[in-house]
């Protein structure tokens, strides 16, 4: 997270004689919301200076509201057979929903979660607690560096969904970045990374490249209108070196409320344009969202 704050303002607001009350705190990466879902008794939105970071549902953590978690929730319910516990290294914490997720659905599970902001940990903690049998170790520390601790092909699973202000940081995004996830993950492991772009997809694009040139398969799940550079919105990056559940992974993004496509092998390529691969040198962060994205 961005932003260090020296004091910590925490508030509540009451929605309604009897709804639940949200939550607004400062944590190092801005002014932090925790707002109460009025369809669900014990759901919350996270958000981080307006912009919604993650949903949770204490009473069903297997429900994954928002469509870049659902599609990450695909690729954990493939990485393994159904009901499998792995091993899980999620990048960026947000309210912990996919660390949570997989805890549910895949039982002693053990992940590690590396979030920066060490006081929106501390609010998750306290306002969403975890189940004291999840497997779940959060460390305060940043996301390349803490990925740099995990023991050589320890992780079925390296999950990258980290903003800073909105956007990925430059140093997230490089082709050495991708040699630590690939140290860290086991010769058949997924790495999946949450990226947001729009219209040109330059950062989009530079990624898919950046990606083809430490990993042998690449698939690549985002709406259709992203990838036309129509609007700003997520993609999720998925790259291994073993074979992806390619039909599978298809079928489950196209029956989303949201429908996806999944784009691999010759078409990826060529959607790439050409572009080269991002090294530390190079990096940028990613493209700030339009303000029309969070309204």
């Amino acid at each position: 997270m961005g932003r260090s704050r020296n004091t910590r303002d925490a508030r509540r607001t009451r929605r309604g004689p009897s709804a639940a009350e949200a939550v607004v705190e400062a944590v190092d990466g801005g002014l932090a919301q925790l707002v109460p879902d009025p369809d669900r008794s014990r759901a919350w939105t996270l958000l981080i200076d307006g912009a919604p970071q993650s949903h949770v549902d204490l009473d069903d953590p297997g429900y994954l509201s928002f469509e870049y978690q659902r599609r990450l929730g695909h690729v954990i319910d493939l990485v393994a057979p159904p009901g499998r516990p792995v091993h899980a290294v999620h990048l960026g914490g947000g309210a912990l929903t996919l660390a949570r997720y997989t805890a549910a659905t895949r039982p002693r599970s053990t992940q590690q979660v590396v979030e920066r902001d060490a006081s929106l940990v501390q609010l998750v903690r306290r306002e969403l607690p975890l189940d004291p049998a999840a497997r779940i170790r959060v460390r305060s520390a940043d996301a390349r560096a803490g990925l740099a601790k995990v023991p050589d092909g320890w992780a079925d699973l390296v999950i990258a969904d980290v903003f800073s202000g909105a956007r990925t940081p430059a140093h997230l995004t490089s082709t050495e970045f991708l040699d630590e996830v690939r140290r860290a993950l086991k010769p058949s492991g997924v790495y999946a990374a949450n990226l947001a772009d729009g219209p040109p997809l330059a950062h989009l694009r530079g990624q898919i490249a950046t990606a083809a040139a430490r990993f042998a398969e690449l698939a690549l799940i985002a709406d259709s209108a992203v990838l036309r550079g129509k609007r700003f919105s997520n993609a999720v990056l998925v790259a291994s070196d073993a074979p992806l559940p390619l039909p599978e992974l298809t079928r489950r993004a196209a029956s989303d409320p949201h429908p996806a496509r999944v784009e691999h092998g010759k078409q990826l390529r060529d959607f790439t344009g050409g572009a080269a691969p991002v090294t530390d040198e190079a990096a940028v962060a990613s493209p700030a969202p339009p303000p029309s994205v969070f309204r």
